[in-house]
């Protein structure tokens, strides 16, 4: 039996205005490529780069979300190496003083230690096509956020987790959009295996993951590729791997490099940085956001809900607790303000439309998105109509795919498409008398005891009113009517 032993190494570009260390534009749109360059991130002889301000800040926040040591000092350093998409033969990174260390990150119920946040500048991409390959310096300079975690990581789906836990925060705090498809975040693996009691194994590193399902399959196909060569008493090679997505495995690609093999130095163009001062105290430097663990544990306080959508796609969270906050003062205002039952009540109906309903006409579109019309007010409205009785679910649902179109107020909705909900007693007696008798064999089988019956008639009454009828009240009018 092998113990798996996993660290995560994830960049993710920061959401600033410029580039690391010059003022060429951090691309958040795809632009032609090397139209966003300039001598300093193109490396050019003679050029000064300058440290982009608000790309400490971001890592600086990150870290504090993280529960790092935030350092007192910090500095830049050259890491060494030749590659087609380095323009300078060198990338401004860190090495011996980063900006944060000694985080934690508590993953369901698991705690993965982090070892430190570092700030660099991202390379240039390369295309291959038609049998040659292409540069591309849109990308170089581009601030690039590195955090490197504890070997506390045991298997692909805990590895895939914290990842998407990890991009949550990113985006909690706007430090980065991290989308994985832009290349914007992106995961590697180290992985070795060993028997139980006895040291660490070889070391593998799996590179350039962009996608949380890569990062699961590829872990786990890795411990299987590891454990099949230790069984035939062969060794692990200590190399870099890729994922071959066509063929669902990893693949050799070059000789794993030590930290030496860069041959790091500090940075001589880059003065350093004291965290206690300004313009980087760390101490005004706050998270400015609530952190997506703690709504998971208010939602679940303040409304009574658990459902992950509202943490995963924090817009929606936001319309959410509007759509609430709206309800519950327009009750106050013309009575007693709810109790916390029947706020809770209000917020499983208002929930139960979003999700079954809403995100349904949405079909993937965000709520942020200009073509959402619907807004909190009107939402919330729809649903008071629905909570104190005053229309039915049936009606409701019509409304609400008017309303998704137009962006219409409720009320008006209802006036106008003639969906007032049936009060009258004595018509709804009349419908019941129509669909009694057009449906003679229901109601025979209803007097037998077979409930779908009864369901069945209900509906045939909710149909000839056009969903107008309370089918509550349907329902009693029918069993006392028998």
């Amino acid at each position: 039996m092998y113990k798996t032993t996993i660290g995560l190494e994830i960049h993710a570009q920061l959401k600033t205005k410029s580039k690391m260390f010059c003022s060429c534009s951090n691309l958040s749109k795809k632009a032609d490529p090397n139209s966003k360059v300039c001598p300093i991130c193109l490396g050019h002889p003679g050029c000064l780069p300058t440290i982009n301000e608000e790309a400490v800040k971001k890592v600086i926040r990150a870290g504090k979300a993280l529960n790092c040591d935030i350092a007192d000092f910090s500095r830049f350093d050259r890491k060494n190496y030749f590659y087609p998409d380095l323009p300078k033969g060198y990338q401004i990174s860190q090495l011996k003083y980063p900006l944060c260390e000694r985080g934690v990150l508590i993953v369901d119920d698991e705690r993965i230690g982090i070892t430190r946040i570092h700030l660099e500048e991202d390379t240039g991409s390369l295309v291959h096509e038609e049998g040659i390959s292409l540069v591309d310096f849109n990308r170089s300079g581009v601030p690039l956020m590195e955090l490197v975690t504890e070997p506390d990581i045991s298997s692909g789906k805990q590895a895939r987790r914290f990842a998407e836990e990890l991009r949550l925060i990113f985006r909690y705090l706007d430090v980065s959009d991290a989308d994985m498809e832009k290349g914007q975040m992106r995961v590697e693996v180290n992985i070795s295996l060993a028997k139980e009691g006895e040291p660490l194994g070889t070391k593998v590193e799996i590179k350039n993951l962009n996608s949380f399902k890569t990062v699961e399959q590829a872990v786990d196909y890795e411990i299987k590729r590891q454990t099949d060569l230790l069984e035939k008493g062969r060794k692990v090679i200590q190399e870099t791997r890729g994922w071959r997505e066509d063929k669902q495995e990893t693949v050799s690609q070059r000789a794993k490099e030590e930290a030496h093999d860069y041959r790091y130095f500090p940075e001589p163009d880059l003065p350093p940085l004291n965290l206690n001062e300004k313009p980087f105290s760390k101490k005004e430097i706050t998270l400015g956001s609530e952190l997506p663990q703690n709504r998971r544990e208010r939602f679940k306080k303040e409304y009574g809900l658990e459902e992950e959508i509202y943490i995963t796609d924090k817009a929606l969270g936001d319309y959410f607790e509007k759509v609430i906050s709206e309800g519950v003062d327009w009750v106050s205002s013309k009575e007693e303000a709810l109790d916390e039952e029947r706020k809770n009540e209000f917020a499983s109906l208002c929930s139960n439309y979003i999700i079954s309903d809403l995100l349904g006409l949405l079909e993937g579109r965000s709520v942020n998105s200009e073509e959402f019309l619907i807004t909190p007010e009107n939402f919330s409205e729809l649903m008071m109509l629905v909570f104190l009785e005053n229309t039915t679910s049936k009606i409701a649902k019509k409304v609400l795919s008017y309303m998704y179109e137009t962006g219409g107020d409720p009320s008006q909705i209802i006036k106008e498409k003639d969906l007032t909900q049936m009060s009258d007693e004595e018509k709804i007696k009349e419908v019941v008398e129509e669909v009694v008798t057009e449906n003679k064999e229901a109601v025979e089988d209803f007097k037998k005891g077979k409930k779908e019956a009864l369901q069945y008639l209900v509906g045939q009454v909710m149909a000839k009113t056009r969903g107008k009828a309370d089918p509550q009240k349907v329902n009693q009018i029918i069993v006392d009517r028998f």
